[in-house]
């Protein structure tokens, strides 16, 4: 068992997947065993979160999550502590092996009763799991709500109860997120890592997320998505100059929006890039940032974008979208960001050229927010949230473009064939104006390096958003602005 990081590398399954994964290795073992393995290390886990709790309440549902509950429970009162079960549901309907750890649990001396204790030290979510439709109901989310109303810590079997394995969206709601805000939430995935803990609402709901893989070990499976772990960053040779890094343009900065611009441009300069120009596509901005004088500003017409890394879009209001048939048809790689992504989105001829220009060969990445994404789909923000995972696969395929989903598990993906990955870093810190165009310019400085378009993006995403991670507690609140000064390295 191990607790999952920011850095940790490692595969994701889905539920279908899970399940084959469940089935093979139950027909490898005894009967009862895998349920006896995961009730073990669920009770392994509540120990070491609440050593000294004298009290456990465990909510056990109708299926084998209530029966992974009833294990735990029996191994915790073998151990000493006292254990409460809350059971909602039918000992009847029970699965084989959920019946035989209500019997252990009995057996163990294990106190059943109606509802919650008066008091507790911990409490133990084991009413639904990987294959609820439903969201809880009656006594369910009404016990949902105590624990999660209480600052007690709240420890998670497999899936906090309503949570979809795949998606990441939770059944009722954010009405519990909210109200657990101040609580200590933890997950146990138990034989597989799912993507829905890591996307959306799942890292909310999950919260620190540990993974006990039940000595089961490798699989066959492929997997649906990836951890990508930390990136690594090689030392830079003495013997290299400002050409070995490559040059950037930010084309972007309209009217009134100049600032979009300057932060990508930033971001680029401070995340390792050569050299930076700034196009503004403002005629009377100003020729100099004094602030960056490192920054190059230029009239966007006038750059050569053929041996350029190219970030367009931040700031460029309507004006871009003259620009983008020449930036689509000549820029050597290319990130596409705000904008410009909703002028494409409206134009048949743009999106046709963003296909051929990555049937070329030509490096291409768009990082566009759910509402972004949304236009180019001809979706909602609301479809795309209900499944990140899959909105970012369809819109690789239909652009050939790499595709940096923003938001809660920024997503990552390609139409090469490649497990998408979904990012574990970042915080609400980043939920401000501009941190967006600091990603894309983090992203044109990797392109720029020479790394590849997949490999860029995911890289900036991750240390975007560890940045904020690692921002102290006593700085003054993180801006975009903040945020582009800082170097992964």
């Amino acid at each position: 068992m191990h607790r999952i990081t920011s850095a940790t590398a490692a595969d994701l399954f889905d539920l279908a997947a899970t399940r084959r994964i469940e089935q093979a290795a139950a027909a490898a073992l005894p009967a009862h065993a895998l349920m006896q393995r995961a009730g073990l290390a669920v009770a392994r886990l509540a120990m070491a979160i609440a050593p000294h709790a004298r009290t456990v309440w465990v909510a056990c549902g109708p299926g084998n999550n209530g029966g992974d509950g009833f294990e735990a429970a029996a191994q915790l009162r073998q151990r000493g502590f006292e254990v409460v079960v809350s059971f909602a549901g039918d000992e009847a309907r029970l699965p084989a092996d959920a019946k035989a750890s209500l019997q252990r649990a009995r057996d163990a001396g294990v106190l059943f009763a109606s509802g919650p204790p008066t008091r507790y030290e911990l409490a133990i979510d084991a009413l639904l799991g990987i294959g609820a439709t439903r969201p809880p109901q009656g006594a369910m989310a009404e016990w949902l709500r105590r624990m999660h109303g209480e600052a007690h810590p709240v420890l998670a079997v497999d899936v906090p109860s309503g949570l979809n394995a795949d998606t990441g969206t939770l059944s009722h709601g954010d009405d519990l997120l909210a109200q657990s805000a101040a609580s200590r939430r933890i997950c146990l995935s138990l034989l597989t890592l799912k993507p829905g803990l890591f996307t959306a609402q799942g890292r909310d709901a999950a919260g620190e997320i540990w993974f006990d893989d039940l000595g089961c070990g490798a699989t066959s499976e492929p997997p649906v998505a990836r951890l990508p772990g930390a990136p690594s960053l090689a030392p830079r040779a003495h013997a290299s100059h400002k050409g070995s890094y490559g040059d950037v343009a930010v084309i972007g900065g309209a009217s009134g929006m100049a600032g979009a611009a300057l932060l990508a441009g930033s971001a680029a300069l401070h995340a390792g890039a050569g050299r930076t120009f700034v196009g503004l596509l403002d005629p009377g901005a100003a020729p100099v940032d004094l602030a960056q004088p490192e920054l190059m500003l230029r009239d966007a017409r006038s750059l050569d974008l053929s041996a350029m890394a190219v970030v367009c879009g931040c700031g460029g209001g309507t004006a871009v979208r003259e620009l983008l048939p020449r930036v689509l048809s000549t820029a050597r790689t290319l990130v596409l960001d705000a904008d410009a992504l909703n002028a494409i989105a409206s134009d048949d001829g743009l999106q046709t050229q963003l296909k051929a220009r990555t049937k070329r060969g030509r490096p291409t990445v768009l990082t566009p927010h759910p509402l972004e994404a949304a236009r180019l789909l001809g979706g909602t923000a609301g479809e795309v949230q209900a499944d990140r995972l899959a909105a970012a696969r369809r819109l690789a395929a239909q652009t050939g473009a790499v595709v940096v989903l923003k938001g809660s598990g920024t997503i990552v993906a390609d139409d090469a064939g490649t497990a998408p990955v979904l990012n574990p870093t970042g915080n609400a810190r980043l939920a401000s104006a501009g941190t967006g165009d600091v990603l894309a310019g983090m992203v044109g400085a990797g392109l720029a390096a020479g790394r590849s378009a997949f490999d860029a993006a995911r890289e900036a995403a991750w240390h975007h958003g560890h940045l904020a991670d690692t921002w102290p507690a006593d700085a003054p609140p993180l801006t975009a602005g903040a945020l582009a000064r800082q170097s992964p390295r």
